[in-house]
């Protein structure tokens, strides 16, 4: 956008806000690369039809939806609904737009827009799809079940109270309206950022399992997590390899379900407890360092020794 160029104009309405308009329009803001209202954009907290129609996105007023125009409603009769029947908010409606949008401009800082697909689709499931069903009032837990820390309930929470002077006049919970807006861009970022790292570690655990000599042990050059990656592709791991903040090289177990304390093959019991010389001398491994009482967990100082620890396990 050039100084010659007019400001876009965004519009939604005014008075007490929700978390559908607030999150949409967070999402418009990093899909569009906006950052300030008055600076590179303008802001229209409005129910002016006369106002409205000057704006070039419009969403939660108007009774229109038609994406062709930038129009997002869904208060008027036939709002669209998603493919099961579950009413849009306009949370769900501008998603489905710029979701993937504003997910590539967060992975572009780090590289990661390979992502951008299907992290938009599973934070519209995750995310959005409640958004839609809070505000429209079909929450399949029901509004006494409500999560009272949600981000529907906390953004709801920066709304004036009625005795507020910054309730009232034509800029009524402007300000508020934008302090909600930066606290749902800073949980999104987070949430895009949290995925973005669940994906990397899948790919980068199925890359170092394809490259490893032994199918039954992972080795990783970076902590990471694994278990959830080996369980989605049913690996055949006994034990993961890595290294941990304190220069050792640890030897997980591998569970033989989700959540169980149990594990596939345990650490020897013979080793059990042992630390340092007594371990050394049980295993003939010469940096053994430690085997948890339970034999879930081992280490040693290098990654070879780490490695023949996992290797002897099996044998034994």
């Amino acid at each position: 956008m050039t100084r010659d160029q007019p400001l876009p104009v965004l519009a939604t309405h005014g008075g007490k806000f929700h978390c559908d308009e607030v999150f949409a329009y967070a999402v418009l803001c990093l899909a569009l690369g906006l950052s300030e209202p008055g600076r590179d954009h303008i802001l229209l907290r409005t129910r002016k039809p006369g106002l409205i129609d000057t704006a070039d996105i419009v969403w939660d007023v108007g009774f229109v939806f038609d994406a062709a125009s930038s129009r997002f409603d869904h208060h008027q009769r036939g709002a669209p609904l998603r493919a099961d029947a579950t009413p849009f908010s306009s949370a769900g409606l501008i998603w489905q737009v710029y979701g993937e949008g504003a997910v590539a401009a967060v992975l572009r800082e780090s590289g990661s827009e390979a992502f951008a697909a299907a992290i938009a689709a599973e934070l519209d499931e995750t995310v959005v799809r409640k958004i839609d069903e809070i505000d429209n009032g079909v929450s399949a837990a029901g509004p006494a079940q409500r999560d009272t820390l949600g981000m529907a309930t906390l953004v709801g929470d920066f709304n004036p109270s009625w005795d507020d002077p910054a309730a009232a006049g034509p800029t009524a919970g402007d300000a508020a309206f934008q302090e909600a807006a930066a606290l749902v861009s800073g949980i999104l970022r987070r949430r895009i950022d949290g995925l973005r790292a669940r994906l990397a570690a899948e790919a980068n655990v199925l890359a170092a399992y394809k490259a490893g000599e032994d199918p039954r042990i992972l080795v990783l050059d970076r902590g990471m997590p694994w278990k959830n990656v080996a369980f989605s592709h049913d690996l055949p791991i006994l034990f993961t390899v890595s290294p941990a903040s304190n220069g050792n090289w640890m030897v997980d177990t591998m569970p033989p379900e989700p959540g169980s304390f149990e594990q596939r093959l345990p650490l020897p019991e013979a080793w059990a407890g042992l630390q340092e010389a007594a371990l050394v001398a049980k295993t003939g491994i010469a940096d053994a360092v430690f085997v948890h009482l339970r034999r879930f967990v081992g280490a040693a100082k290098s990654r070879a020794g780490a490695v023949e620890l996992a290797r002897k396990a099996m044998e034994l």
